[in-house]
C-alpha cells in the first residue's frame, strides 16, 4: 500500500519539525508538503493533492478554521486532521462542522500520533460522547423533508450506524455484531455512500435526526 501524503499545516517551524520527526519513523505516512499558514495550505492541496491535511487552528493570514472550510468545499475527498495544544473542543467542533475528520493534541505521546492518524486515515475515529452531545445541541433541528423518508439502510447497516454513533470504533463494533473488522468497513463505506455522506461526524448527526440514536 503507498504511503498517506501529508501536509502540515502550523506557523511554528518547530512545531512542524515535531510532526515531521515523528511520521518519519514510519512507513505509513510521508510529508509531502509544509504550511506556515492557512492561504499556503489552500495553495500546496491544489498542488499536491494529499490523502490528509494536518491542520493548525490558530495561524496567522489565514487560520485552520477557515482554511478546513474552504479546502472541504473544493476537495471534500481530503482528510483533515486539527492539531491544538488545547482540549477545548470549542475551535474543534467547529471545524468538524465544516468537515474535519478529527483532532489530535500536540503533547500526546509519539506512538499515540501514529495510533491516532493511522486511525483517521482509514476511518476508523471512534466519535468522543462530548462531540456527539454537541452535534445534537447545535445542528439545526429543523428536518428536510427528504429526512423524514424511510432510511435507504439494511437492518445490518442500521446497526453499524447506531454503533458508530455511539462512538464505537470498527474493532468494537465488529465484536458485538460478531463480524470480522473488514465487513465492519464496508458496511459503513456503503452506510456513507447511501446517504451521501463524508463522515462518522455526518452519520451522528444523521442518527440523531432520524432518530436512531438517543
Amino acid at each position: 500500500m503507498q504511503p498517506f501524503r501529508i501536509v502540515v499545516a502550523d506557523d511554528h517551524s518547530h512545531a512542524r519539525e515535531g510532526i515531521r520527526i515523528i511520521l518519519e519513523e514510519y512507513s505509513d505516512f510521508i510529508i509531502v508538503g509544509e504550511a506556515q499558514n492557512g492561504e499556503e495550505a489552500i495553495l500546496m492541496t491544489e498542488k499536491l493533492m494529499p490523502d490528509i491535511i494536518l491542520m493548525d487552528i490558530q495561524m496567522p493570514v489565514m487560520d485552520g478554521l477557515e482554511a478546513t472550510k474552504i479546502i472541504k468545499t473544493k476537495f471534500p475527498y481530503v482528510k483533515i486532521v486539527m492539531i491544538t495544544v488545547s482540549d477545548d473542543v470549542t475551535n474543534l467542533f467547529d471545524a468538524l462542522k465544516h468537515g474535519a475528520q478529527g483532532y489530535l493534541l500536540k503533547n500526546i505521546q509519539s506512538g499515540d500520533w501514529y495510533e491516532y492518524l493511522k486511525a483517521f486515515a482509514l476511518d476508523e475515529v471512534p466519535m468522543s460522547k462530548e462531540i456527539a452531545f454537541r452535534i445534537l445541541k447545535e445542528f439545526p433541528q429543523n428536518k428536510p423533508e427528504a429526512d423524514v423518508n424511510p432510511t435507504p439502510l439494511s437492518s445490518r447497516e442500521l446497526e453499524v450506524l447506531q454503533l458508530v454513533a455511539k462512538g464505537l470504533p470498527n474493532r468494537e463494533i465488529s465484536d458485538r455484531l460478531f463480524i470480522s473488522e473488514h465487513t465492519v468497513k464496508s458496511h459503513l463505506k456503503n452506510i456513507l455512500s447511501k446517504l451521501h455522506l463524508e463522515n462518522r461526524v455526518q452519520l451522528t448527526h444523521y442518527a440523531f435526526k432520524q432518530g436512531l440514536i438517543e
